[in-house]
């Protein structure tokens, strides 16, 4: 099965036009944020097309090894990652590889943005992060997208053996997770809201309950009214007006994203404006031509306009003989 993930996961060419500025929005980053991936592989595609949105994966940022505090948890760390250690480093849960670590600039191509939880404490920032560390080496659950799609259809008509596993609970550390559950665990493990199901009594008490990690999906710490959006603009706009300077181009408009194949210059649209023209006048009725006797008419009438207005010009005109 392994070649089956990895045609799934390989991943098409990065968009020509960038979206966001990488080298900010990399140096922006704090322990426990969560960062969305607008991914460009099929699996990606099938997840957009499951969860309505553009974000497909979802990724915890843990720091450098030595902004883990546990010595412990840093020795697990470079136990799971063989690559430079002096990188920024995030925990996710990938198909065909489960959760492991990557550096940060392995998204260094893609449409990005940060998401902050909102107020969290550094000591339960570094517990997120241990949460996240201690489930290194789980598998990637698979049948988990699968459950997701099946909202889609109506639960009565589903043979029972069909009918989703997301509900069913399972004592113990989960053994396969998904991007966004492993998260939404971890924030769970310190009582950080990420979308509660909130009951108020009539004295105007209240009360939170957590959700089902496993129902939660990466666009989910986007909408969350709990934490901070940050998105880093390829050009900044921060500047009043900035946008009317903006170098844009008065040569070309765009159809799509790939501007190699859907870029007409101004020039061709001329050209494609003129033969429309062209075809729409062969429909009309042409003009009949003047005979030689209707020219003759209308010459001689025009001639005699202009030598009256020559008339007035040298007789009634201020200034001239007749004044």
């Amino acid at each position: 099965m392994q070649w089956v993930s990895d045609w799934l996961t390989k991943e098409g060419p990065p968009p020509e036009s960038p979206l966001c500025d990488f080298k900010r929005l990399s140096y922006e980053l704090r322990p426990g944020d969560v960062l969305l991936v607008e991914g460009r592989s099929r699996v990606s595609n099938v997840i957009k097309q499951i969860t309505q949105s553009s974000w497909t994966h979802s990724a915890l940022f843990i720091g450098r090894i030595y902004d883990i505090r546990d010595p412990a948890l840093q020795q697990k760390v470079r136990m799971a990652y063989q690559g430079d250690l002096s990188e920024q480093l995030m925990v996710e849960a990938l198909l065909g590889h489960g959760t492991i670590i990557v550096p940060v600039s392995k998204y260094r191509h893609d449409h990005l943005r940060i998401c902050r939880p909102t107020g969290l404490e550094p000591d339960d920032a570094q517990q997120v992060v241990a949460h996240a560390i201690q489930h290194l080496g789980t598998d990637y659950d698979m049948r988990h997208l699968l459950d997701l799609a099946r909202f889609f259809f109506p639960w009565d008509i589903m043979p029972r053996r069909w009918r989703s596993s997301l509900f069913e609970h399972n004592a113990g550390i989960p053994t396969r997770t998904v991007c966004s559950s492993l998260i939404a665990s971890a924030f769970n493990s310190v009582n950080f809201p990420i979308l509660p199901f909130i009951d108020r009594d009539d004295d105007g008490s209240m009360r939170f309950f957590k959700r089902n990690p496993r129902l939660f999906t990466p666009k989910d710490f986007d909408y969350s009214p709990y934490f901070d959006i940050i998105k880093y603009p390829f050009v900044g706009l921060d500047e009043l007006s900035v946008y009317r300077r903006l170098p844009w181009s008065e040569e070309e408009i765009l159809y799509n994203d790939d501007a190699s194949s859907f870029a007409e210059t101004r020039s061709q649209m001329s050209e494609q404006v003129e033969a429309v023209t062209r075809s729409v006048f062969r429909f009309l009725p042409r003009k009949t031509k003047k005979t030689e006797n209707e020219k003759t008419e209308t010459e001689a009438d025009s001639e005699s306009e202009s030598e009256s207005e020559k008339e007035y010009s040298i007789t009634d005109a201020p200034g001239g003989a007749g004044g």
